[in-house]
C-alpha cells in the first residue's frame, strides 16, 4: 500500500511538471502542442533510416552535371515555406480546375528550378521506403544537404511534415521579391514569424547560385538576353560562405533586395549591424543561418493526419 501511495504521488508530481513545462513554452511564444504533432530529427529513424543518405546521393550525382542544383534546391524550400507553410505546395503541377500551380507566379516563373531532381529523390525514396517520406521533408533535407555540400553549416533537420493537397497562388504572388524595399521585406518575414536576424541570415543563401541579369541591380549589358545568368556572389560563386556580406559592405550586391539591407532608410538601426557582424564572423553567420533555417522549416507544417504523403511530388494521390 505504501509503495502504491508513493507511486501515485510521483505520478501526480510528474503530471504537474509537464503542465508547468507546457505553460512555460506558451509564455515564450510557443503554444503547447501534442507530442505526436512535433517535428523531430529522428522521425524516420525506424521507418526509413536511409532517407538522408538517399537524398544526399541524388544531389551529389545531380550537381556533377549542374553545379547550380544546391542553390536551386534551397530556394525551393524557401519559396515553399513562405506560402501556407512548409507543405510542398510549390511542387504541385496544374490539375485544373482544382489545383492551380504556384510555379508560374512572378517569383517562381522561369526561375524556380530543380523540380526534376526532387522527382529523382522521391522515386529513390519510394523504392527504399514506399509511402513514407513526404515531399515537404524532401525539400527540408535537400536544403540542408545542399548547404553542407557547398561548404556551409550542418544542422539536424526536423522532420515529420506531411504534404498539402492544395496550392495557394494568391499567397505565392506575395513572395519576397528581388525588388522589394527593406520595409516590405521585413513585413513579409514578420508575417511568418521571422525577425531581422532571420532576414539577414536567410538572405545569405545568395552566397551561391546564379540569377538572371534582368533581376540584378546592373540589369543586362548590351548584347545580353534577359535570361543571361550572373553569379550571385562573384567572389566565391559556388561556395557557401560569408563573402556575400562583404559584397554588401562594398556595394557589390547583385540583387536590389540584398543591398537594401545596408541602404534602406531603416537599415542603420535594424539590418545593417547584422550584415556587418556576419561579414566579420563566418561562424556567427553559419550558426544563425542554421538556426533560422530550422525556424523557417517550422512554419505551419502539416503533421499527424493532416495532408498526405504524396506518392509523386507533382500531384496529389487521388490520381493513383
Amino acid at each position: 500500500m505504501a509503495v502504491s501511495s508513493s507511486f501515485s504521488l510521483l505520478a501526480a508530481r510528474c503530471a504537474v511538471l509537464l503542465i508547468l513545462l507546457a505553460l512555460a513554452g506558451a509564455a515564450h511564444g510557443h503554444p503547447p502542442r501534442a507530442v505526436g504533432s512535433r517535428l523531430s530529427s529522428t522521425f524516420y529513424d525506424a521507418s526509413c533510416p536511409s532517407a538522408h543518405d538517399v537524398v544526399r546521393r541524388v544531389i551529389q550525382d545531380a550537381r556533377v552535371s549542374d553545379p547550380r542544383i544546391p542553390a536551386s534546391l534551397i530556394r525551393l524550400h524557401f519559396h515553399d515555406c513562405f506560402v501556407q507553410g512548409c507543405d510542398a505546395s510549390l511542387l504541385l503541377d496544374d490539375d485544373l480546375p482544382v489545383i492551380q500551380t504556384e510555379k508560374t507566379v512572378p517569383a517562381n516563373n522561369k526561375s524556380a528550378r530543380g523540380f526534376e531532381v526532387v522527382d529523382e529523390i522521391k522515386a529513390a525514396l519510394e523504392e527504399a521506403c514506399p509511402g513514407t517520406v513526404s515531399c515537404a521533408d524532401i525539400l527540408a533535407l535537400a536544403a540542408e544537404i545542399s548547404v553542407e555540400l557547398a561548404g556551409g553549416p550542418r544542422w539536424r533537420v526536423l522532420l515529420g511534415r506531411r504534404d498539402s493537397t492544395m496550392t495557394n497562388v494568391q499567397s505565392a504572388r506575395n513572395l519576397p521579391n528581388f525588388f522589394d524595399p527593406l520595409d516590405v521585406l521585413q513585413e513579409k518575414f514578420r508575417n511568418v514569424n521571422l525577425d531581422d536576424t532571420d532576414l539577414v541570415a536567410l538572405q545569405g543563401a545568395h552566397t551561391f547560385g546564379k540569377v538572371q541579369c534582368q533581376f540584378t541591380r546592373q540589369n543586362c549589358t548590351d548584347g545580353q538576353s534577359s535570361g543571361a545568368l550572373e553569379n550571385l556572389d562573384q567572389v566565391t560563386p559556388n561556395r557557401f560562405d560569408n563573402k556575400y556580406y562583404g559584397n554588401l559592405l562594398h556595394g557589390r550586391a547583385q540583387l536590389p533586395s540584398d543591398q537594401v539591407m545596408l541602404s534602406g532608410p531603416a537599415a542603420a538601426t535594424t539590418t545593417a549591424p547584422i550584415v556587418r557582424r556576419f561579414a566579420g564572423n563566418q561562424k556567427d553567420f553559419f550558426r544563425n543561418f542554421a538556426a533560422s533555417m530550422i525556424k523557417m522549416g517550422n512554419i505551419s507544417p502539416l503533421t499527424g493526419k493532416d495532408g498526405e504523403i504524396r506518392k509523386h511530388c507533382r500531384r496529389v494521390n487521388k490520381g493513383y
